[in-house]
């Protein structure tokens, strides 16, 4: 028997997974009071937005990947709002800027995490506004006990809400100190948001989806949008170290919709796997297993060995320069040529017996990739900023995970499943709209400040974000939802999961303890988009002799604490049993699993 961190739960009913046990458990509360999946997902989407402060909030966006009971086809749900209508590269030229600041309020895209989950809601949902938001409203309310992480947040940006941004003072500096592990926090402003929505669809009727309706107009051209509109007018000190006006407008707001998507798939190995389209980095993902397929060597599907492990680096390097060169919003991503079983055999031959440390786009159909002069001239390779506002805090270059995402996956007795991941809008991205309680996101800094790339800021695109979740079909059924927090490592753990569960037959528990790694030598998506070629961040858990071979091989290997890479959760269902079952990540002693 092979020992796991906790066990692989197993059940009939339903199962939860997510990045914070309060999440989870919300969440199987709505199912045991006979709500689905989505009613689920929509009640931890917002308490997650209270207990992970620091990692999501209401101003952020979600992405997820939905198959329901009637139609298990794989839709996404996209909750990334774009760069507003004054995001021109022109206006932060002006202000002497070459890259888009990691934080502050000239770094907001449109927050679209909320409109997306009440979309979920309306569409696919059961149960009422009021019911599903229920638990948020409470914890909001009367208080939750606070992770540890959430305080260390706060102190390590401390000295800029005190000298800067008073309004998140007011609400993380009560009594002059960052809050304690532990402590009773409370965020009075947020719960009176979120009672107004439900009041403002109350006011429309009994009606469940015209509520839902109604809510979304509060959001978008009532309360919330006045108050956003109005605040984003006030300049605030940003990561460029100058105050700034944010550039998200109340007619921004109104403007936007969360919408559904198809997703990005590829048949592989008797699986259909889904991820969101090439707005994002999940077909990475993709690419990637399509390498791995076209290497035609079994061993390379192996993350246990120094064999697998470099040939898997290797794919995803060569998916990661294909990213920065041809992903984005943009309706001239060659993707069907990026996930042809052709270009996956023409980047196989460049995997060799050598690490290789260049970024090597490749020319889909021919065409010739586009790179940033930011990652052409070289001045990628800086080390990562100290500044604790700045990108997404992910994994730092010694392994210590700074929080920066959340993952929650939800499947029901009906065969309702569910993968999202939302992020941005953390409490040190942007300073806290007080009559809100919560602040704007960064997600702008996704962007380039250069004309004819796939990822060029430009007016109503949506940023290439790095949230990633994954649904995979078994013979056109849903059977697996995951994913994890991670910025540009989200992709790269998933894949020695996926690999490990489907391939190699392990349980989902002893996929997601096993040893983790990931390669730093890839543009880094957040400012200031800094790489280390040819590092490789691997859990100390792997054998003296597999570290020394991947240093044969080339990598400069940097060890890390065994417990330190990844927050993966996942759920799956069996659809000859109905048995359904869950799995959650222990590092960082946060993320659980529920179910029965």
């Amino acid at each position: 028997m092979t020992f796991t961190t906790r066990p692989t739960l197993q059940g009939t009913v339903g199962m939860v997974s997510s990045t914070h046990w309060l999440a989870s458990q919300a969440a199987m509360g709505i199912l045991e009071r006979g709500g689905n999946a989505f009613d689920a997902a929509v009640t931890a989407g917002f308490v997650l937005h209270v207990v992970e402060p620091h990692l999501n909030g209401p101003g952020g966006e979600v992405p997820a990947i939905v198959a329901t009971a009637q139609d298990p086809r794989p839709t996404v749900l996209c909750g990334q709002g774009p760069a507003p209508a004054g995001a021109t590269i022109a206006h932060f030229r002006s202000l002497g800027m070459d890259l888009v600041p990691g934080a502050g309020p000239l770094a907001a895209a449109v927050p679209g995490a909320v409109d997306a989950w009440l979309l979920l809601l309306r569409a696919h949902g059961t149960l009422t506004l009021a019911e599903v938001l229920d638990p948020a409203i409470g914890y909001a309310a009367a208080g939750h006990p606070l992770v540890g992480r959430v305080g260390d947040t706060v102190a390590a940006v401390r000295s800029l809400f005190e000298d800067h941004w008073p309004t998140s003072a007011a609400l993380w500096l009560r009594g002059g100190r960052p809050p304690r592990a532990g402590e009773m926090v409370t965020n009075p402003a947020y719960a009176d948001t979120l009672r107004r929505l439900v009041r403002a669809g109350q006011a429309a009727g009994a009606d469940r989806e015209a509520q839902i309706e109604a809510a979304r107009r509060a959001w978008g051209t009532g309360f919330v949008a006045e108050a956003i509109d109005a605040f984003s007018r006030r300049p605030f000190q940003d990561s460029s170290g100058r105050p700034h006006a944010g550039l998200v407008t109340g007619d921004d707001l109104a403007a936007y919709s969360a919408t559904w998507e198809q997703p990005a798939t590829l048949d592989w190995h008797g699986y259909s796997v889904a991820k969101t389209g090439f707005w994002g980095q999940g077909p990475v993902l993709l690419q990637a297993l399509a390498t791995l397929d076209a290497l035609d060597e079994p061993a390379a599907f192996d993350p246990d060995t120094a064999t697998g492990v470099h040939a898997q680096i290797e794919a995803l390097t060569l998916a990661f320069a294909d990213r920065e060169a041809w992903y984005g919003d943009d309706v001239d991503v060659p993707a069907t040529a990026l996930l042809s079983r052709e270009y996956a055999r023409e980047r196989a031959a460049l995997v060799g017996d050598r690490a290789s440390a260049r970024l090597r786009p490749g020319r889909p159909d021919g065409a010739q990739p586009r790179l940033p002069a930011h990652v052409r001239s070289g001045v990628v390779g800086r080390a990562a900023p100290t500044d604790p506002t700045t990108g997404e805090p992910t994994v730092r270059p010694d392994g210590v995970t700074r929080g920066d995402t959340c993952h929650v996956d939800v499947v029901d007795r009906w065969g309702n499943m569910i993968s999202a991941t939302p992020s941005g809008g953390w409490l040190q991205s942007s300073p806290t709209i007080p009559e809100l309680g919560f602040p704007l996101g960064s997600r702008l800094q996704m962007f380039w400040l250069e004309e004819g790339l796939a990822s060029s800021l430009a007016p109503g695109r949506r940023p290439r974000t790095t949230l990633s979740p994954t649904m995979v079909h078994r013979d056109g059924e849903p059977v697996l939802a995951c994913g994890t927090p991670g910025g540009d490592q989200q992709d790269q753990w998933q894949l020695p999961f996926l690999l490990r569960h489907l391939v190699g037959g392990r349980t989902l528990q002893e996929a997601i303890d096993a040893p983790a790694w990931h390669t730093l030598g890839l543009p880094g998506s957040f400012y200031p988009r800094d790489s280390e070629p040819g590092v490789l961040v691997v859990e100390d858990r792997y054998d003296d002799s597999v570290l020394a071979a991947l240093r044969a091989y080339g990598h400069e290997v940097r060890v890390v604490d065994g417990w330190s890479l990844g927050r993966l959760c996942a759920v799956t269902r069996d659809p000859a049993t109905g048995v359904l079952a869950a799995g959650a990540n222990p590092r960082g002693m946060q993320g659980y699993a529920c179910g029965r």
